[in-house]
């Protein structure tokens, strides 16, 4: 039965802004598959908030690594019945590699990359989810990983500078750009209902989503 919501939804936003919380709900009211970016998973993650330079290439590999694997199992599951919901959108990798690596680095990581022949299936809505840096930073504060302590403020800016600039130019499928801020669609079933319902809404090139949180 269909749910009127686009079959392969990808959300994205820099750390802390909420993607996998709003991921998991999605997935769950839409009775989605989940594809999910699994940072616990990734050895070297917490050394790179540590010593960013010295542990940018093997962080971003095993990242590139992890997720050609997800893509290999969507396609051999065929996950796409009834529907996915990433947390992660693959066109998005580059990103983090040209910001944190050297030309050298950004060579070798592109040659793995085209070995890999990653083919990531085009999502039919992408959700960028968009917050000023003291709301990221009370929130990473706030969900308390251990590894997170070390995150440097301006890696952290530099990196949302970079959200908002690629995806000033996305073109490749349907984007819903959202005021993230002052919304809670974790505790908030308002707040979550109301972004559901403009999720299952028409679709458009380019389209925003920022109620002011009294009207929800």
């Amino acid at each position: 039965m269909s749910t009127g919501a686009p079959q392969s939804i990808a959300v994205e936003g820099p750390i802390g802004v909420g993607k996998t919380s709003l991921a998991q709900r999605l997935g769950e009211a839409l009775g989605y598959a989940l594809l999910l970016e699994k940072a616990e998973e990734n050895p070297f993650l917490e050394r790179f908030y540590q010593d960013q330079r010295s542990h940018a290439l093997p962080t971003q590999l095993h990242f590139l690594l992890q997720r050609a694997q997800q893509l290999q199992a969507l396609a051999t599951d065929d996950l796409f019945t009834p529907g996915h919901v990433a947390d992660y959108l693959m066109a998005k990798d580059r990103l983090f590699a040209e910001l944190t690596l050297d030309d050298a680095e950004l060579d070798l990581y592109q040659a793995v990359y085209d070995r890999l022949t990653v083919e990531a299936p085009k999502p039919e809505l992408v959700i960028y989810l968009q917050a000023p840096l003291t709301v990221l930073q009370d929130r990473i504060a706030m969900r308390g990983r251990a590894m997170e302590r070390g995150l440097d403020d301006a890696y952290l800016e530099s990196l949302s500078d970079a959200y908002a600039r690629f995806f000033h130019f996305y073109d490749e499928a349907p984007l819903l750009i959202v005021n993230a801020a002052e919304l809670d669609w974790v505790h908030n079933d308002d707040h979550f209902a109301a972004l559901l319902t403009r999720i299952k809404g028409p679709l458009s090139a380019r389209q925003y989503f920022n109620p002011h949180p009294s009207l929800l």
